[in-house]
């Protein structure tokens, strides 16, 4: 399958042809203060370095750069319907507030190499913050807003940051969060002491700050004003942290994924004209949080390398105040491309199917959208296409990756869409789909989709002091690849479809068969918002399916009902092989807060296995909702 309009086909094969010459190239935009001595150096690090010898400021690169040409240009545009805010900073504001803040964070004793956590809510601070970090060749690590204290003091321990940056609060839904006392608390659990907390306070909820520690943002930034302090950009080795962002959900140690200045720079710029179709000067909206990767590569870094303005948005897509909200920002503030997650979509979906209230607004800016972070169903892909009428783009990446592995590329000319399907490799990936003994599969066969090594620029090269670590995860199951501990297949046209992670693969009976094949069945249902297919433990057949599923609102048929047709139509579409007999409605799905279900969580519960709270989760309740209904069918003790 060709698209003779697209360009996509000569790019890769000509990045597969020369993958240095491919990124020399890409690199011409970026400012450095000294090239690369090496494009790419093979035996450094655990699988090669890209841009080795070369220094540049990733600050410098995303706004001093830009000021002289669009320094009246909007950078960020903050729409707060929770806090009912919003502000346009431009490039030269936006400069003078980052350069301010580092002076204020060099006073601190913050210098090159420092570690400093932000720990904020979704306010132009936060931004600030990480880029005055950049700035002074500071790394910083982001711990999403809220997170509780124990969580955040694996996070302090790890990371052993000099300097902490904080909000007195955060405002989720109507509900306010208190994050000084979390911040506080996770101090006293820590074993590693950060010298200094500088401490936002939001009108919303003052947090008490402690002598000696503490200090207050608003003060310390008026002062460096008033006495004309600001910090310059530090010049950096292209290979040397920016930042460590600690990956969802994880127990014990926490895995801090790492990432570079200069690779990771020249694959953002590239991603924004040739993946997204962006031009500079245009509004760019990521509807994710500064916490998550989609948030730092999206919100943050690739945006205003671009000399794009970014939304930072803090609200929800539905019930601030309605399921509008998403139409609201983009008619607003003119924004051409939108980035979420489909369960942003499915929630918009849940609640006002007919898509009445997109009426109210002016959308004619918008010409793509994208989705990622989770399987996009392609009822909910179809249901965007029909009321949008506009390409509506799945792509798929990782914490680890820092931008799309596969994607249908818009700045190069959209290839045809498969529902399903996130599209193709992106130049830097090559991809294949290996069984359990590490060979290679045929095409449309399932198994663990893997990428050839080296990773390209932008990538993880290790985990934070761990680097024993980086190889056992990613490295060593498959040598000579990276395993994305995603499961999928890649059919004859070189489309990838990836299925779910490889453990929400089941084994039943001794088929392996796939949950994110099921749940697109399930899907496709008229009545159904939202779903997700766990494999319980079963004595005759190891696993069995067991799904849930979310109703749309205004459904007239009773749930039983419901019930029995989607059993029905999983024995229809995928065949008695499934053996899927249990679909159980619930009211909600328990859920990270990026918007990513917990299926093993609920695993765990239907299993009857000992489980322990995500960190992660939105919505505790949830979960003691899962187990009751699960007790009264009869199927977990």
């Amino acid at each position: 399958m060709t698209n003779t309009r697209s360009r996509y086909h000569d790019v890769y094969e000509g990045w597969k042809r020369d993958p240095e010459g491919f990124w020399r190239e890409a690199a011409k935009e970026i400012d450095w203060y000294k090239p690369a001595d090496r494009i790419f150096d093979p035996q450094a690090g655990a699988y090669g370095r890209w841009f080795v010898g070369a220094e540049c400021n990733t600050c410098y690169n995303a706004v001093d750069r830009h000021v002289a040409t669009r320094g009246d240009q909007a950078a960020i545009i903050y729409d707060s319907p929770v806090a009912n805010a919003q502000r346009r900073i431009s490039y030269a504001q936006l400069q003078d507030e980052v350069a301010t803040l580092a002076a204020v964070l060099q006073d601190m004793g913050v210098k090159k190499g420092d570690r400093v956590i932000v720990y904020m809510p979704m306010i132009p601070e936060a931004v600030f913050a990480m880029l005055a970090c950049a700035r002074l060749g500071a790394i910083h690590s982001v711990v999403f807003g809220g997170f509780a204290a124990k969580e955040l003091a694996t996070r302090i321990d790890d990371a052993k940051p000099k300097a902490i940056l904080s909000a007195s609060c955060g405002i989720e839904g109507a509900k306010i969060v208190a994050y000084k006392p979390l911040l506080d608390e996770a101090i006293e659990l820590s074993a590693s002491k950060p010298e200094t907390c500088l401490v936002y306070q939001r009108p919303q909820l003052e947090g008490s700050l402690l002598a000696g520690r503490d200090r207050d943002w608003a003060q310390e930034t008026t002062k460096a004003k008033v006495a004309g302090r600001k910090a310059e950009c530090v010049s950096v080795a292209a290979t040397d942290p920016l930042y460590v962002l600690y990956t969802s959900g994880t127990t014990g140690k926490p895995k801090g994924v790492v990432r570079d200045n200069g690779g990771y720079m020249v694959a953002l710029k590239w991603t924004m004209s040739n993946f997204y179709g962006v031009k500079p000067g245009e509004v760019f909206w990521a509807a994710s949080d500064v916490g998550w990767v989609v948030g730092h590569s999206y919100i943050v870094y690739a945006p205003l390398l671009h000399g794009c303005a970014a939304v930072l948005y803090e609200g929800k897509p539905v019930g601030t105040p309605d399921a509008g909200a998403f139409w609201r920002v983009i008619a607003e503030h003119k924004v051409v491309t939108l980035f979420t997650a489909p369960t942003a979509f499915r929630a918009i979906k849940k609640e006002d199917p007919q898509a009445e209230l997109l009426k109210k607004y002016d959308v004619s800016s918008l010409r793509a959208f994208f989705l990622a972070g989770e399987r996009a169903d392609p009822d909910t892909v179809q249901w965007a296409e029909d009321i949008l009428k506009l390409p509506v783009i799945d792509h798929w990446w990782q914490t680890e990756t820092g931008w799309p592995v596969a994607g249908n590329p818009m700045g190069l000319g959209a290839l045809p869409v498969k529902h399903g399907s996130p599209t193709v490799a992106m130049p830097g990936y090559v991809l294949d789909v290996l069984d359990e003994g590490g060979k290679s599969v045929g095409a449309g066969t399932m198994g663990t989709i893997v990428i050839k090594l080296p990773l390209p620029p932008g990538c993880l090269p290790t985990l934070w002091q761990a680097d024993e670590r980086f190889k056992e995860s990613y490295l060593a199951t498959y040598p000579g690849y990276y395993n994305t501990s995603d499961a999928g297949f890649i059919d004859s046209d070189g489309y990838v479809w990836v299925m779910g992670r490889t453990d929400d693969i089941i084994n039943v009976a001794g088929h392996r068969l796939s949950t994110g094949g099921m749940e697109e069945v399930l899907a496709s249902h008229p009545c159904v918002a939202e779903c997700a297919v766990i494999g319980v433990k079963d004595e005759l057949k190891g696993e069995v399916p067991c799904g849930f599923v979310v109703l749309k609102s205004g459904v007239q048929q009773t749930p039983d009902v419901i019930e029995k047709q989607l059993v029905g139509l999983v024995r229809e579409k995928i065949g008695p092989v499934a053996a899927f007999k249990i679909a159980i409605t619930v009211g909600r799905l328990p859920k990270t807060r990026s918007g990513k279900i917990l299926r093993g969580t609920m695993k765990k519960i239907a299993d009857g296995d000992s489980w322990t709270m995500p960190a992660t989760i939105d919505d505790p309740g949830i979960l003691e909702e899962i187990g009751e209904i699960l007790k009264s069918r009869g199927l977990v003790n």
